[in-house]
């Protein structure tokens, strides 16, 4: 009688290691798969960054352009002679010249 008690402890301690090592692994699993989907989104990240880099160039470019016509129009508004020419002058876009909104001219602002 006393060795089937035994056993029976025995097969407790048994079935209670087998469950608390499952549990285990199953939560190392779970950590690795954290961890596997956290390296996913790092390098879909890292993959966009010559994109978000393109971008920005072509964004400077566009400013770099924008800037230096609405400089040279200033330009030519401050040296004008009199109200004709000052007027012709902030005429912006000259005739021949590249607008700065592509075609449209200046952007109007209206009041409220």
């Amino acid at each position: 009688m006393a060795w089937l008690i035994l056993i029976a402890v025995l097969g407790l301690f048994a079935v209670v290691f087998v469950v608390i090592y499952n549990g285990l692994v199953r939560n190392r699993n779970r950590v690795d798969n954290s961890w596997a989907q956290v390296e996913v989104q790092l390098k879909r990240r890292y993959d966009l960054i010559p994109n978000l880099v393109e971008t920005v160039k072509g964004y400077a470019t566009h400013e770099l352009e924008t800037f230096e016509r609405v400089t040279q129009a200033r330009g030519g508004a401050e040296v004008a002679q009199g109200p004709a020419e000052q007027a012709q002058a902030e005429n912006f876009p000259h005739p021949g010249t590249p607008t700065l909104c592509g075609g449209r001219g200046l952007p109007r602002v209206e009041g409220i």
